[in-house]
């Protein structure tokens, strides 16, 4: 084993070990105890606790839970990786209902994949909390309990007061940990305190400058404020450490679409087909065969989809009938549009029974009732989605409900509305349906503004945001 300077690339420390994992916290105590000796680093009392400590005595749970670690660190895009931690963390605390930090850890799952669009149930929040409190119950002072209830109010709650306060209490436990500048910048960023946000991600990553979620969130926020030379060096960082990762390369790709270079853009996306996993990549995929005017080939590959693909919900095939849908329109398809808008708005009304306040849940039905000429259920859902998490509470998504709200107003016709509302975007740092905010080069490439582009207020609009540095 060696430890290197991250920074500067040096060598700090190296020994050999070589011997049966019977007591693996205790080898692990060795090392930490040999590390801080080499390193003459004088351990205080509360740091020789945290040595000693073993979080379980099942070696099978503990094992578990390492194998948890290993599909969230992998769950950039919330979807079959972090159910499959889910999976892991659970079994963790069967085989050992007192493991505080499993339990921990499968709250921390939980809220991700509550917040994860199309998931936000009752019940996904409830288990989330519940794991919560059992962490709480067992040690309700430790960092990782901590940081559980931090991300539950943060991402549950809503509550960013809180979950800063709460995070502010794990840097005076953990001072050197990223979690808790990672944890600050995120609740920044929906805020709208963006260079905030970045000079959190930043301390983070001096931190921790190989955490792959880390990188990639950082890459995120830096696109969202239209930075896209920063965010592809980030991007990069990330794929040095998990080369060819599709979904690392669809982020990549997305800053290149924002700028309207769809060739460099294709590059990172050529791997993709119908048989990808991730609904995010595949949305990905059809943003540039839209933008490269290749409607029929998307349609193409979500028929293919439909047919052979096999979702892991409803509300899955719904989104993919959603977007076959707006693709056949633009192909010139419009009847088959509408029978295709027809099966989403089946699946996606049974759903929206039970769940009226989940808010992609009511924007993408907003875009279905506008598909099938609804025009005042689609205004009606578009502005309700937009109530449901306005920009001044959300910085970072509110934004994209109003960019759903423009091409709701753009399809039914109502194109000075929309003009407005795409002026005001263009000023505004967010995340949206493109990953980046809207850019000059994507109203001018991108088909769903062609109504548009006859207005010369649209023109206008486009020439003025040229000027626009990216």
């Amino acid at each position: 084993m060696q430890l290197i300077n991250a920074q500067t690339d040096s060598h700090l420390w190296a020994d050999t070990y070589d011997r049966k994992l019977t007591d693996v916290f205790g080898v692990q105590t060795e090392i930490a105890k040999r590390i801080a000796e080499s390193l003459q680093a004088k351990l205080t009392g509360r740091e020789e606790q945290a040595l000693a400590f073993k979080p379980t005595n099942n070696p099978e749970a503990y094992d578990a839970y390492l194998r948890g670690l290993g599909f969230q660190a992998r769950s950039t895009f919330p979807g079959d990786a972090l159910e499959k931690a889910i999976s892991f963390y659970e079994e963790a605390v069967q085989l050992d209902p007192n493991f505080a930090l499993a339990w921990a850890r499968l709250s921390r799952a939980q809220v991700s994949l509550y917040f994860d669009r199309g998931a936000p149930t009752a019940g996904r929040r409830e288990s989330a909390k519940g794991a919560l409190e059992n962490a709480q119950k067992l040690q309700p002072n430790s960092p990782e309990t901590l940081l559980a209830l931090g991300y539950y109010q943060y991402l549950v709650l809503r509550d960013y007061g809180a979950a800063k306060t709460t995070f502010a209490r794990v840097s005076k436990i953990l001072p050197g940990s990223s979690d808790v500048p990672w944890g600050l910048a995120r609740v920044a960023r929906r805020e709208g305190h963006w260079d905030q946000s970045i000079a959190y991600f930043e301390q983070a990553l001096v931190l921790d400058p190989r955490n792959l979620e880390l990188l990639i969130h950082a890459a995120e926020t830096h696109g969202m404020v239209r930075q896209f030379r920063a965010a592809v060096k980030l991007y990069d960082r990330a794929l040095d450490i998990t080369l060819n990762d599709p979904d690392i390369l669809v982020g990549k790709a997305s800053m290149y679409q924002a700028q309207g270079n769809l060739q460099e853009a294709a590059r990172f996306l050529s791997e993709i087909t119908w048989q990808t996993v991730s609904e995010s990549t595949i949305q990905f995929k059809l943003t540039q065969l839209r933008l490269e005017r290749n409607c029929g080939e998307a349609v193409q590959l979500l028929r293919t989809r439909q047919a052979q693909f096999d979702f892991s919900s409803d509300y899955e095939k719904a989104s993919d009938y959603v977007a076959l849908a707006f693709m056949q329109r633009l192909a010139g398809d419009t009847a088959g549009a509408r029978v295709t808008a027809d099966k989403a708005r089946d699946l996606l009304e049974q759903r929206y029974e039970h769940q009226p306040d989940n808010v992609n849940l009511t924007a993408n039905l907003s875009l279905v009732y506008a598909l099938l000429g609804r025009e005042d259920m689609a205004l009606k859902l578009a502005e309700r989605a937009m109530i449901l998490l306005p920009s001044s509470k959300d910085a970072m998504d509110g934004p994209g409900l109003e960019e759903n709200l423009a091409l709701i107003q753009t399809i039914i016709g109502e194109n000075s509305r929309a003009i407005s509302t795409l002026t005001r975007l263009l000023q505004t740092p967010y995340g949206g349906s493109y990953l980046t905010p809207i850019t000059p080069a994507l109203l001018g490439l991108d088909p769903i503004w062609d109504p548009l582009r006859g207005d010369p207020a649209f023109q206008k609009l486009c020439e003025e945001n040229q000027k626009l540095k990216i």
